[in-house]
């Protein structure tokens, strides 16, 4: 489907909240019925064709007084869903008074099949009926949304020639256009667009970098994808699509399975629909918080792509696994590096890094592919925490076990909802040799094109070509201006505590009873030696402390390890300083320009 068709099938819908909406509903309010109605409007396209044959099963089953007819229905319908109410949508415009419209649409909404009830649920939408038929507005959204003028449905409505009126909608553009229906209603009423929807430029540049590298061993087989905080689903509907195509072009033949958890209601409903139109299996997609409430605790995927929410505070989900100090559920606290209960809880005000923890999880351990992970997050992932703490911990689990891959800095703005910096981090647990041990740096930060006109916060976007050329540099592990290769150590660092010793009047260092030195507290100070540093810990005491404080020693019981990642430090390109004849001939020039000014003044 061409942007044009796009834009106006989203233009007419947010008009349907402007022409019927306005004076009954608050604009944040609007959402509540249009976001719903879309999704029963495309069902109800989708469901068109069989309805006679529908009818006609349920007719024979009520007349052999069978009951459980649902599994029936949905196979006379051709879906894993169905409406075995006697209407379409269609059919309810017109009614001659509102409380006929309302019975008659509740009859329809209760023909819904159980899995779509559980969507209409979500949305709370039986909750508006009342409000659109005390203000005599319901008959009027239904025709809108059955309009003539709009095709929501999958199938090309054609003219009365045989050509194509308006082409058909397939599933994944029907899901980007309820994502620009959220980030606009979002954007409308100043909340978090971009916590459900991901550019689609980026999630293209983040299936790229799980599936190209193992292009060559996908083999006819099932593979599975996952994403913990799912949204709406659409990260998960084009990695389906890229990995099958991809597949095909390799001649192989894949099934592909898709599995999300998200714990917003509307969106979860959103990628539910979603599921069950594509027949994917729609009971894939969890509803709760992937933190506390994870629905696959023992399942283990190939890919794994996600945009969790950052700077966001988890406290409830702390609360629930029973409070910071006593969780341990061994995704975020586990035994590593000679710790039994290695802990790798962040601060409560920003949850971001569970959600990779989460996936390292779910990571295949016994296949020849392994797993691979994308995961957008904020610079905070990066360097917020000091050694020993949380986000380090996280931090060393990864790099030191080896399963980092790269990091890849994105523009600013390349989201609608924050114009800060953020990163895509790259996983594997099978490293290709060149790899072992190391970690990519890409700094992709000025490879953007500018959009004509800003979509929220996001001013710029990933070409093809400039997806092409990230890809490049990451699968050929070049090194140039955006590139950079390092060892694992080269990110880690011993934080060791420097004592020095109290003095008597004396001039003495004080002892205590076992003859030990006592430091003295307001000397106490700590160093950060990086772990590759020459010689160690020793060497850099005695090149860089003791020359200065000869009576200093290391408190070795305090000795931390700790992970950070510096972009500004591995890219940082220092500005050229002018050449003083430059400075010179500047001055002179000025002083030329400013010549005579004082004497007209003084004449003044």
């Amino acid at each position: 489907m061409d942007n044009q068709t796009y834009n106006s099938i989203v233009s007419f819908i947010w008009g349907i909240a402007d022409d019927c909406l306005r004076d009954v509903y608050v604009r944040g309010k609007y959402r509540d019925v249009i976001l719903p109605m879309t999704v029963i409007r495309r069902l109800d396209a989708v469901l068109e064709d069989t309805k006679d044959d529908v009818l006609k099963k349920k007719k024979w089953l009520d007349d052999k007084g069978i009951l459980n007819q649902n599994e029936a229905l949905c196979k006379a319908a051709k879906q894993s869903f169905c409406n075995s109410s006697p209407f379409l949508l269609k059919n309810l415009t017109g009614r001659a008074s509102q409380q006929k419209l309302k019975a008659d649409f509740a009859a329809y909404l209760d023909g819904f099949s159980p899995n779509v009830q559980e969507i209409l649920k979500k949305f709370k939408f039986h909750v508006q009926i009342d409000t659109m038929v005390d203000a005599d507005i319901l008959g009027a959204v239904i025709e809108k949304f059955v309009s003539p003028t709009i095709n929501l449905s999958p199938y090309p409505i054609l003219d009365d020639l045989g050509g194509i009126k308006f082409p058909a909608l397939d599933n994944h553009t029907m899901g980007t256009v309820f994502e620009e229906l959220i980030r606009r209603f979002n954007e409308e009423n100043n909340e978090e667009a971009g916590e459900h929807f991901t550019p689609r430029d980026v999630v293209e540049l983040m299936a790229d970098l799980i599936f190209l590298p193992v292009a060559d061993k996908i083999t006819d087989s099932t593979y599975s994808c996952y994403d913990g905080a799912s949204g709406t689903g659409g990260m998960l509907t084009l990695s389906q699509e890229r990995l099958q195509k991809l597949a095909e072009s390799k001649n192989k033949d894949v099934s592909i399975h898709l599995f999300g958890q998200e714990i917003n209601p509307e969106t979860f409903a959103i990628a539910r629909a979603d599921m069950l139109l594509k027949g994917e299996g729609a009971e894939n997609i969890a509803y709760g918080s992937t933190l506390s409430d994870d629905h696959f605790p023992t399942r283990q995927f190939d890919f794994m792509l996600s945009n969790p929410p950052y700077g966001k505070s988890w406290k409830n989900d702390a609360d629930k696994l029973g409070g910071k100090k006593g969780i341990t559920d061994s995704r975020f606290v586990t035994p590593f590096a000679g710790d039994a209960e290695f802990s790798m809880l962040p601060r409560v005000s920003d949850g971001q890094l569970l959600f990779l923890l989460n996936n390292v999880s779910k990571m295949k351990e016994s296949t020849p592919l392994g797993s691979r992970i994308a995961e957008v997050h904020n610079g905070s992932s990066l360097f917020t925490g000091d050694a020993g703490q949380g986000e380090s911990n996280a931090r060393r689990y990864l790099i030191e076990r080896d399963l980092v891959e790269a990091i890849i800095a994105l523009p600013n703005n390349m989201f609608y909802n924050t114009g800060i910096g953020t990163y895509i981090w790259v996983l594997s647990n099978r490293k290709e040799k060149k790899r072992k041990g190391k970690i990519q740096l890409i700094d992709a930060t000025a490879l953007k094109q500018p959009l004509r006109k800003n979509l929220g916060n996001k001013n710029c976007e990933f070409t093809t070509e400039i997806r092409k050329q990230i890809i490049k540099m990451y699968m050929k592990s070049e090194e140039n201006e955006y590139s950079k290769i390092f060892p694992n150590s080269a990110f880690g660092y011993y934080k060791v505590t420097v004592l020095r010793p109290q003095y008597g009047e004396d001039g003495k260092p004080l002892r205590d009873k076992k003859k030990n030195l006592i430091p003295d507290k307001q000397l106490t100070d700590t160093e950060q030696i990086p772990l590759d540093y020459e010689g160690g810990i020793s060497a850099f005491i005695k090149k860089e402390v003791l020359p200065y404080s000869p009576d200093a020693w290391v408190d070795e019981s305090n000795t931390q390890t700790g992970y950070e990642i510096s972009f500004t430090k591995h890219f940082y390109k220092p500005v050229r300083l002018r050449e003083l004849s430059e400075i010179v001939a500047d001055i002179k020039a000025l002083e030329r320009e400013t010549e005579g000014l004082l004497e007209e003044a003084l004449k003044i």
